[in-house]
Order: structure tokens, then sequence, then C-alpha cells
């Protein structure tokens, strides 16, 4: 699908395209969005940029000067995305390429940040002036979007906290699972935010002359500074959690370990006295004792209530 915008009065605006005039809506288009584009709109693409667009395999390439290039297309930006999926998150690479007069997006799946750039279009609360302003304004709301991820984050770290470290009936293979995915999407976070950082200085060396956009640029990158040391802390709070979860398992086993060594130890005299006086022999002494029976289950008693004493002595129980 391609979805094109204009400005207008420094806005962002959506544009509707006829199916007849889609070389026209380019050539006025600012943003031209290919959304999952099939192979006729990627001709059309090719066509009109008289270059090849990427295909997913270069788009994912993780070398810098793959991700990060200068062609007679225009600026090459792969920047990598936050995706939902399934209750997880995934990272998803966007190709922007900036020319003089538009700015080209092609992505694969469904983004939030791209949905909530349109919905903000559609009310005119984007302010743009130029396809570099706007590709400015979208890593700056990227990284607004990932910050508020990372605050979902530590919400959802802080109840598995007091679920683990307060809760006495607390599942604890349930909370591993959850700090698992917790773990997973933060590390997908700062992934995006270092990706972030190495886009936003690329685009400072090639928007030089943008002086108005360069102290954007400077803020995007200290927040993303200041994003990174808060995954930094949640990644040692999820270890901590980690660590305690586990130990508080082992104490359980152990518990449990504890308590069947403690019955095997009670038990073992009576069955010693037992296995004595069950042998097949004739001539066992007190065989025929009229006392005999009665005195071996007070034998028996005594001796697995004597450990048990013991132990209780000892605070072992």
């Amino acid at each position: 699908m391609l979805r094109m915008f204009e400005i207008q009065g420094a806005k962002l605006r959506d544009q509707n395209v006829d199916p007849e005039g889609v070389r026209e809506a380019m050539n006025q288009a600012v943003w031209i969005d290919a959304h999952e584009p099939t192979d006729e709109e990627r001709d059309q693409l090719n066509t009109f940029l008289r270059a090849e667009l990427p295909e997913s395999d270069d788009v994912e390439e993780i070398e810098f000067s793959a991700r990060y290039f200068l062609d007679s297309a225009g600026i090459h930006v792969h920047s990598l995305f936050l995706a939902p999926t399934e209750g997880r998150h995934s990272t998803t690479t966007v190709a922007f390429i900036l020319q003089d007069k538009r700015l080209i997006t092609l992505r694969d799946g469904e983004l939030a940040d791209f949905r909530l750039l349109r919905m903000r279009a559609r009310r005119g609360q984007v302010q743009a002036h130029s396809p570099q302003d706007l590709l400015i304004t979208m890593f700056e709301q990227k990284v607004e979007n990932l910050a508020d991820v990372l605050e979902d984050i530590h919400r959802k770290l802080e109840d598995v906290s007091h679920t683990v470290l307060e809760d006495d009936d607390a599942d604890l293979e349930d909370a591993i699972d959850r700090l698992a995915k917790l773990e997973d999407s933060n590390g997908k976070i700062r992934l995006c935010l270092m990706d972030t950082q190495r886009s936003i200085s690329f685009l400072q060396r090639h928007l030089r002359e943008h002086f108005e956009l360069q102290e954007t640029a400077r803020e995007i990158k200290r927040d993303v500074d200041t994003l990174m040391s808060h995954t930094a802390f949640l990644f040692d709070k999820i270890n901590f959690l980690m660590d305690s979860t586990q130990g508080f398992i082992n104490i359980e086993q152990n518990q449990i370990i504890k308590t069947f060594s403690i019955a095997a130890v009670i038990f073992l005299p009576p069955t010693v006295v037992a296995s004595f006086y069950g042998m097949n022999f004739e001539f066992i002494p007190g065989l025929h004792w009229e006392w005999g029976y009665i005195t071996g289950i007070l034998i028996m008693l005594a001796s697995a209530i004597a450990p048990l004493w013991y132990f209780k002595r000892k605070d072992w129980l």
C-alpha cells in the first residue's frame, strides 16, 4: 500500500490518491509511505525515483555502510523500530530515503509509530516545513514511544517484584516467564535506541545546513542517552529479580528434600527394630514372651520419637 502526504500551512496532510493519478500524487507528495508494497507499486516507485528500492534482505543488513549511505537516489537510513507481536516485542527495519523535496519510507508490518503519526496528521497535529524536518520529527516521536514502552516495562517489573519478594503464595515459575519476556523487550528497546543514536549521528553529518534541526537532533541524542541508562537499570533489576526467584525456588526444593530426609531418618530406627524381629529364625530371644509384642511397639515408637525430639531441639524443624 502506498500512502502519500503533503505539507499545507506547515502541517502534514494526508492525500486522497486517485488510482489514475498516482504519478501526479507522487510529484506533489512530501512523504511517500510504502507499506508492504506490491510488485506493481514497487515498479511505480522505481520508475518515479529512477532507482531500485532496497529489498528486505538488503534492509536487514547490520553493517554501518549498508544501513547508512548516500547515493543518487538520496540519503539512505535503515532504522530499527519496535513492533508489538502477541504480547511480546519484535524489531522491524524501516528504510528511509531522504531527498531534497520528499521522504520515502519502505517497511513491512504495521508499526505503532507510523499509525500514530498518520492519526496526528489527520488531526493537523504534525508540524513540518520540509522532508528533513519530517524525518527528524519521526525519530523524535520514535524516542518518545520507546520511553512510553520503557515506563510500561518498569510498571510491570514493579508488579513482578511485589509478587516475588512479598507474596508468600507466588507462582515463581510464572514470575520467571514474565521476567524473561520483560528482559527480551528491554533488550529490543535498547537495540532500537542504539540504532537511533547511530541514525541521528549520520543525519547530523548530512544536514549541517539545516541549523534549526541540529538542535532538535542533539536533544534527541540526549534523550536517547537518558533512556539507555534507564534500560541498563532495568537490566540490573531484572537480573536481581531473576536471581531472587531462582533462589526462592531452590529454597522450596531444599525444604522438600529436607522433609523427606527427616522422614527417612525418623522411620529408619523403627524399621530396623521391625526387621530384626521379622527374621525367620527358630530361636529369637523374647519370641514367646507375653509382653514382647507391646514392648516391640514401644521400642519402635521411642526410636521414632527420639530423633524427632532431637531435631526439634536443634531447630531443624
